[in-house]
C-alpha cells in the first residue's frame, strides 16, 4: 500500500516557536511509519521555510498528500497559513481559515461565544493606541483582579494578572509588546477545566482535565518551565458537571465552525459552581505530555491513533469540500 506523505510543519514566526518544535518532535516519534512518510518542514523565526516550500504550483502539490501544521500562535494558528493551504488545494489538519482566525482573536472569539449564548466572564478590549486614555480613565473602578492579555497569542505569552490599579500600566505595556489589541478580563476564583474536541461535522469531547498551576495562575513558566504544575486527568467532577463541560466544549467548537481538533478551556467558579467558556485553542500543544493528547489517551484514544484520526479527518474534509462547484 502506498504511504501517505505528510508535511509536518513546525516553528513559525510567533512567540510559541519553541513549543511548536517540541510538538513536532513528539509527532515524529509517534506517527505510524508503516502508513505515513513524513516530510519535516521548519519555519524559522524570520519566516524561512526549510527544506520545502509550499506553493499553488501543481508540481509542488505532488510532494505531499496532507499537511500537519503544528504551528502554535500567530502566522500558524490564526488562519494565515491555512489560507495558503486552501489556495494550494492541499488537505491540512485542524480548523479552516474562519475557525482559526476567530479562535486566535480573543475579542472576536468571546463576542461569538456571547452572541451564541455561551457563558463568558466580563471583559474589555482596547487598541494599543488607546492605552494611555484607558489609564487616564477611572481605572480604580475596575474590579480587581483582572487579567491583561494580547488579543492574538497563546501559551499564556504576554499575560499578566493584575491585583491593583498601580500594576495595570506595566501589564498593558507587556501585552502591547505582542499585539495591537489588548484584552482586559475580569478575574474569577475558579478551577481551570480543559477538554479536547475531535471531529469535523460530528465532534466529540474528551473527559475533562483540571489544571493545578504551580504559580498564581497557569502562565508560560507554569506550563513549560516549572515542573510542579499538576494535571488531574480526569478532573474530579460530578457526572452532571462532566456532561455540562463536554456540552459547552462541543458548543464552542461548533460556534467557531472548527474542524479536526481544538482544546476548550473552561472556568468552574468555586462560589457558584457555574462554568464559563474561557477560550478555544485550535492548534493546542501537541507533545506527548500536552493536555490535548493526554485527555484523549485517558478517554481511550492513544497518541499514535490520535495522529492517525486527525490526518484522516483532514483528508475527509478536503474531499468533501472538493465536491463543491467552483465554476458557474
Amino acid at each position: 500500500m502506498k504511504k501517505i506523505r505528510v508535511g509536518l510543519i513546525s516553528g513559525g514566526r510567533s512567540g510559541e516557536h519553541e513549543v511548536s518544535l517540541r510538538s513536532a518532535e513528539s509527532i515524529l516519534k509517534a506517527i505510524d511509519r508503516s502508513k505515513y512518510d513524513v516530510i519535516p518542514i521548519t519555519i524559522s523565526h524570520e519566516g524561512r521555510w526549510e527544506p520545502f516550500t509550499i506553493s499553488p504550483d501543481p508540481l509542488a502539490q505532488r510532494q505531499i498528500d496532507v499537511v500537519f501544521p503544528i504551528l502554535h500562535g500567530t502566522y500558524g494558528e490564526d488562519g494565515t497559513v491555512q489560507g495558503l493551504f486552501e489556495l494550494a488545494n492541499i488537505p491540512y489538519v485542524g480548523a479552516g481559515v474562519l475557525g482559526s482566525a476567530a479562535g486566535m482573536d480573543k475579542d472576536v472569539m468571546k463576542r461569538l461565544f456571547r452572541d451564541a449564548g455561551l457563558p463568558i466572564v466580563d471583559y474589555w478590549v482596547l487598541p494599543k493606541r488607546d492605552v494611555d486614555s484607558f489609564l487616564r480613565a477611572d481605572i480604580q473602578s475596575l474590579s480587581y483582579p483582572v487579567f491583561v492579555k494580547p488579543a492574538n497569542l497563546g501559551s499564556s505569552v504576554g499575560i499578566t494578572k493584575v491585583h491593583a490599579a498601580e500594576e495595570l500600566p506595566a501589564a498593558l505595556a507587556t501585552a502591547a509588546e505582542y499585539d495591537r489589541k489588548i484584552v482586559v478580563e475580569k478575574g474569577v476564583d475558579a478551577r481551570e477545566i480543559e477538554l479536547s474536541v475531535l471531529g469535523n461535522n460530528d465532534p466529540i469531547a474528551s473527559l475533562p482535565g483540571e489544571i493545578i498551576p504551580s504559580r498564581e495562575f497557569y502562565d508560560y513558566k507554569a506550563k513549560y518551565v516549572d515542573e510542579n504544575s499538576r494535571l488531574l486527568i480526569p478532573a474530579p467532577l460530578e457526572a452532571i458537571q462532566t456532561n455540562d463541560a463536554q456540552r459547552l466544549a462541543i458548543a464552542a467548537f461548533k460556534v467557531l465552525e472548527c474542524s479536526g481538533m481544538a482544546r476548550v478551556d473552561l472556568f468552574l467558579e468555586r462560589s457558584t459552581g457555574k462554568f464559563y467558556v474561557n477560550e478555544i485553542n485550535t492548534l493546542p500543544g501537541f507533545t506527548s505530555i500536552s493536555m490535548y493528547p493526554k485527555l484523549w489517551d485517558t478517554s481511550g484514544i492513544p497518541y499514535p491513533e490520535l495522529i492517525d484520526r486527525l490526518i484522516t479527518l483532514a483528508i475527509e474534509r478536503h474531499a468533501e469540500k472538493n465536491k463543491l462547484r467552483t465554476k458557474y
